[in-house]
């Protein structure tokens, strides 16, 4: 695709000053960003009813993090701050990014903007995205006609495979580079504006218990449709993933691998159905872990285990959709014991796991309570490989490599811009304080059974959290008009100190208020 001639000559400059450094050794990165998958979602951190073994071998080989975060507890917004390195509110300028992407959006990022697959790329690594995007295809509003550009590959990957927007979301079919897999130019995928399901092409079938999905709104493509079963979608990108792997095992590779798992709707393949203490939930999570394996697996076996940085993460906390309430009610704890959910700024909507494994260089066993978030992962990637510091200085990203490779004291970030889904609560976490300008999450709210996204207070009830300003699944009507929490000694967020700490207030809104000016 063209890219304007001003903004093209200047991402050249840049990518010439990224290579001014000298040639640093070469290792392979893998990226596993998990969707939805929450603070305590994993054995590693405490969970009880779900067996996660492969995910907690990384963290017994390598280090986890405890003070990690997604940059906004939404999943399109998160993801664009881990390819960008800059907060989502600064997106489309400066509108920002504050909830999921329609079917029909183009892309998001400006082609001429540095991505994490460019630091690689213009390293001549070989680099692919495999799993969901949810990014956005072509200019302006995407049709879905091929070819799907601009497109991951315009961003940096040489190689792309995956499911376009989200599993609980049409088109439902598989993107290969820029074509749909199995496409047929004489039976393309249509878009129907109208809601018109009878027209629709048939998907897989799935039980309510599985939670929502929402219709097909596509005609067309009836082969391609037929390649997507919900059933199968882990096992297909584990393939990929693999694949890529193997072919790649003699040059340095980047390998961004987007799980549609744990995100709904809870589909887990046969071998796992049933598998887990904690409902559908926990059976996915348990596939999620045997997608982790086989790629840990493969890695050992082409010998590339100890040249490879493997990094563990999701892309914001776990929802309590009706998966996420059927395996509270089988005493599983979704998000832990923090405070709140997925689209909401309390920490359960985006403190998230963080592990990082690379044998030799990151001490086995080890925890780092660092404050750090998936915005950091430009700064770091070139850091890594030795790149200049001009490559990221006009970024929120921050280089975290101390805290990787190393048990620095040193305080690496200090503050942090947290984006929900209500671009009025947008806040800053600064220290051990979080500052919140508004009354509640700024999340879901659902609480009623036929609810599919439950949040606020009925939620945080629900699971049998605490908030002073809550009062048995409602908030008070005396409740303070923000929110601020010491998270030293107070990480479940119990208790809101905003009338009792003026000053720390006023300068928490100063510091928000500078970081929308910059």
């Amino acid at each position: 695709m063209k890219i304007k001639l001003s903004l093209f000559l200047a991402f050249v400059l840049i990518m010439s000053a990224c290579n001014t450094n000298k040639e640093e050794e070469s290792p392979n990165i893998v990226l596993i960003f998990a969707d939805d998958l929450g603070y305590g979602d994993l054995g590693c951190y405490g969970a009880t009813k779900v067996k996660t073994p492969n995910i907690d071998r990384l963290a017994t080989e390598g280090k986890r993090f405890t003070d990690a975060h997604s940059a906004s507890a939404v999943c399109t917004p998160s993801r664009y701050a881990l390819m960008t390195g800059r907060y989502p509110f600064r997106a489309a300028n400066g509108k920002g990014l504050w909830g999921p992407l329609s079917i029909t959006s183009g892309l998001i990022i400006d082609t001429a903007r540095m991505t994490i697959a460019d630091v690689f790329q213009q390293k001549g690594y070989k680099t692919a995205a495999i799993g969901k995007w949810h990014l956005g295809f072509g200019v302006g509003e995407n049709n879905w006609q091929e070819p799907l550009r601009p497109g991951p590959q315009d961003l940096g990957f040489d190689y792309y495979f995956g499911v376009p927007v989200v599993n609980s979301a049409p088109p439902y079919v598989y993107v290969e580079n820029e074509h749909v897999v199995g496409g047929d130019p004489n039976d393309p995928l249509v878009y129907m504006e109208k809601k018109t399901p009878e027209l629709a092409t048939p998907i897989t079938p799935i039980p309510p218990e599985a939670s929502q999905r929402t219709n097909n709104r596509f005609s067309g493509a009836v082969e391609a449709h037929k390649l997507y079963n919900d059933y199968t979608v882990g096992t297909m990108l584990k393939e990929k993933a693999v694949n890529f792997i193997k072919e790649n095992k003699d040059k340095p590779f980047f390998l961004y691998l987007a799980t549609t798992h744990i995100h709904h709707p809870f589909t887990p393949g046969k071998d796992f159905q049933g598998s887990s203490d904690a409902d559908l939930y926990g059976d996915f999570i348990q596939e999620l872990d045997w997608i982790v394996g086989s790629v840990t697996k493969t890695l050992e076996e082409q010998g590339l285990s100890d040249n490879t940085l493997i990094i563990f993460t999701s892309d914001n906390g776990a929802m309590l959709n009706l998966g996420g309430r059927n395996a509270t009610k089988a005493g599983h704890k979704i998000n832990g014991d923090l405070l709140g959910f997925k689209f909401g700024v309390w920490e359960g909507g985006h403190r998230i796991p963080f592990i990082a494994k690379w044998p030799g260089k990151i001490e086995s066993g080890t925890q780092s309570d660092q404050l750090v978030c998936n915005v950091d992962m430009l700064a770091t990637f070139s850091a890594l490989l030795g790149q200049s510091s001009e490559c990221w200085e006009n970024t929120d990203s921050k280089n975290i490599l101390p805290a990787l490779l190393g048990d620095t004291k040193e305080t690496i970030r200090n503050e942090l811009v947290l984006a929900p889904r209500s671009r009025k609560h947008l806040s800053l976490r600064k220290g051990d304080w979080m500052y919140i300008p508004a009354k509640g999450s700024g999340g879901f709210k659902g609480s009623q059974a036929h609810h599919h996204a439950w949040g606020g207070a009925a939620a945080v009830n629900f699971v049998g959290g605490t908030n002073s300003d809550m009062e048995n699944g409602k908030l008070k009507n005396e409740a303070a008009p923000a929110q601020l929490y010491n998270l030293k000694t107070d990480l479940e967020q119990a208790t809101n100190v905003y009338e009792q700490y003026p000053e720390v207030v006023e300068e928490m809104e100063q510091a928000l208020k500078a970081y929308m000016l910059k």
